[in-house]
């Protein structure tokens, strides 16, 4: 576990350009370009339909039913940046609504992933300010523990640096380590052409069986192609 009662400041972040680009990817994409790695799994989710977002971790460690840190952590954000909140044990408190939001809004932030609750739901899609979360919870927290911010959080089974890259959209939750981002969106764009290729093939009619080359594994894996009248009566549709 991260030591708690700290607060870093100078946090380093992945180049904005980078970021960008990588948001406009999505989940998906870049998840592949990365080798399949990253994502924080499907226990959080999106409380809203169609945001795609990328920022760059602000990240809080704090205590269950606390949130004190996130208070704390607000100053520490930048235009940009993506606030990342975990706790030291499992809790589903609702640790995070609308007022938070709105003061994180004007500084610029572009969301909130959190492995707690959240609350304020309606309006925070509203407001259009997305969240990720591993619950809504109405149930209110308390101010009362020292956490940590900009510190290694784990979210999903994998651990957030601050400055790290967090993209998310309705498919997931994706870290992007912020020395890798570069190279990531390297990969992503090769990705996107070559899904391209594909798209202007399939749409002339090309299938994908060949267009991959897959009929040879078919054929190693022992699948055969029979008439359903070579499989006798019981195969017939009553």
């Amino acid at each position: 576990m991260s030591e708690l009662g700290l607060v870093v400041t100078d946090i380093a972040r992945a180049d904005a350009d980078v970021v960008d680009a990588l948001g406009v990817h999505g989940v998906a994409t870049v998840h592949e370009a990365m080798g399949r790695t990253g994502l924080v799994g499907a226990a959080i989710r999106p409380i809203q339909t169609g945001a795609r977002v990328a920022g760059t971790a602000v990240t809080v460690l704090s205590w269950p039913g606390d949130n004190l840190m996130i208070h704390v952590a607000v100053e520490q954000c930048r235009p940009g940046d993506l606030l990342v909140v975990a706790t030291t044990s499992p809790s589903l408190d609702g640790a995070f609504g609308e007022l938070f939001a709105t003061a994180l809004q004007a500084r610029g932030v572009r969301g909130i992933v959190t492995t707690t609750g959240i609350r304020d739901t309606a309006e925070l899609r509203e407001m259009a300010f997305p969240a990720w979360s591993a619950a809504v919870n109405a149930q209110g927290t308390v101010k009362a523990t020292a956490g940590s911010v900009n510190v290694p959080v784990v979210v999903g089974g994998v651990q957030v640096l601050p400055g790290d890259v967090v993209v998310a959209d309705d498919d997931g939750v994706l870290r992007v380590p912020r020395l890798e981002a570069a190279s990531v969106l390297a990969a992503a764009d090769a990705r996107i052409a070559k899904e391209e290729a594909d798209r202007l093939a399939y749409r002339g009619g090309e299938l994908s069986l060949d267009r991959k080359g897959l009929r040879p594994l078919l054929t190693e894996l022992g699948v055969r192609y029979v008439r359903q009248d070579d499989l006798g009566p019981s195969a017939a549709t009553p």
